[in-house]
């Protein structure tokens, strides 16, 4: 009975001493309204899957046999952004991050990116918006897809938006060029 009465004294304790400390890490200060912003960018993304250079790299990929060799595989990227449609044109930036392939469809390519695409020059210069949605490749290669912005830092920071594609050219290797128009909302 004693040890029980123990006990209830230190669960009773312990309770009582946790709001103590609860209230100093749950102080509550109210924002200052901020003035939200609209961006708009235009760009190109060059996606490499092929050659000695390639911007793009399988790094995970299921173990079974199966009828798509692609289906299951996570890739790495490292991807050009530039001012124009040639790989050759101003670069402005890159996109880093990860793509999953989710089609069992050899004719058509979806998959999950998450990518941080950053912006090495210009007005921009150290800042960068995260893109994390879902892509799929349409039957119709001029079908302009839509992909969710979540984030973003330096002069993106709190980015929330969207940004349109248009694939302007893909082999069947897996190598695209891709136009952007990203629209970014943010602080």
């Amino acid at each position: 009975m004693e040890n029980q009465m123990i006990f209830a004294w230190a669960i009773i304790f312990c309770l009582a001493v946790a709001p103590v400390h609860g209230q100093y890490y749950s102080r509550t200060v109210k924002a200052r309204p901020r003035v939200e912003k609209i961006t708009r960018l235009h760009f190109f993304f060059h996606d490499i899957r092929s050659g000695e250079n390639a911007t793009a790299i399988p790094i995970a990929s299921p173990n079974t046999t199966q009828d798509t060799p692609t289906y299951g595989t996570l890739y790495a990227m490292d991807d050009p952004l530039t001012m124009e449609s040639e790989l050759t044109s101003t670069l402005i930036g890159n996109s880093q991050g990860l793509y999953l392939d989710l089609s069992r469809e050899r004719t058509q390519f979806t998959a999950i990116f998450y990518a941080d695409f950053a912006f090495t020059t210009g007005r921009f210069n150290g800042s960068s918006f995260s893109l994390f949605s879902r892509f799929s490749a349409e039957a119709d290669p001029s079908t302009i897809r839509e992909l969710a912005i979540v984030g973003g830092r330096g002069a993106f920071r709190m980015a929330t938006g969207f940004a349109l594609l248009r694939p302007i050219w893909s082999n069947t290797i897996g190598d695209a060029i891709v136009e952007f128009n990203v629209t970014l909302y943010h602080y």
